[in-house]
């Protein structure tokens, strides 16, 4: 390969100049930055090449640009692991492997969670639930949002940050194959119950149970998806 290919572009170099005005001057996601004008005077590059840089950022969460009111750090720029935000669409096969992925990873993360949630964060789950309760006749778009924000939750709890962010990766990347999952399983109650003896065994503070039900209710999804694919209605 040639050095051309991998000479760092221009806007390679200020992306990175970008994160480094972020980390060396202690902001924090929320924080405002300097206008396009002062970053670019700043920065002694045009207009449109700072935009692109900006983009990039923006594309991975380290910045927010909010029209009308402007630059902000983003929620994701201590992430470690970032959602791709080009990801097509899963279809089929691979709506098995996203779940056959979070198979892997949360059940071991629901046992950690019943051995390190306090009585707040239980509350916090109690609450997803009882707002999750609310939407079992038709109100998917809300039904969807607390379920997975219930997932979301109980991997925080486990106190393992880069899981929970591959966890919260694949929610948020994948948030249109959940959706459909949730339609293709078409059993709104079952899944209610299912978190709920989730819950019930985080709020017991046994490790073991909350284990074997988050894997028994993924495993659950799984098959009823396959079986589903298969013999289509």
């Amino acid at each position: 390969m040639s050095a051309e290919v991998t000479r760092p572009t221009l806007s390679d170099a200020l992306t990175e100049r970008m994160l480094e005005l972020i980390r060396t001057g202690g902001h924090r996601p929320g924080d405002r930055l300097p206008s396009t004008r002062e970053l670019s005077q700043r920065f002694a590059v045009t207009t449109p090449t700072l935009r692109e840089a900006l983009r990039r950022l923006e594309a991975t969460g380290a910045i927010e640009m909010r029209h009308g009111s402007g630059i902000y750090v983003g929620p994701a720029i201590e992430r470690l692991v970032l959602p791709n935000p080009n990801m097509r669409a899963m279809r089929g096969a691979q709506l098995l492997d996203l779940l056959g992925a979070r198979i892997v990873i949360e059940p071991p993360l629901a046992a950690l969670a019943a051995e390190q949630a306090t009585d707040d964060s239980l509350a916090g789950l109690r609450r997803l639930l009882d707002e999750a309760g609310r939407h079992l006749r038709g109100e998917d778009a809300e039904l969807h949002e607390a379920n997975m924000t219930f997932h979301r939750a109980t991997a925080r709890l486990a106190g393992n940050g880069v899981l929970h962010e591959v966890v919260d990766s694949l929610l948020t990347v994948h948030a249109s194959e959940q959706r459909e999952i949730l339609q293709i399983f078409d059993d709104r109650r079952r899944d209610y119950d299912e978190h709920l003896a989730i819950l019930t065994a985080i709020e017991s503070g046994d490790p073991e149970a909350a284990e074997r039900r988050m894997r028994a209710h993924l495993v659950d999804v799984r098959t009823v998806i396959e079986q589903r694919l298969r013999s289509p209605q």
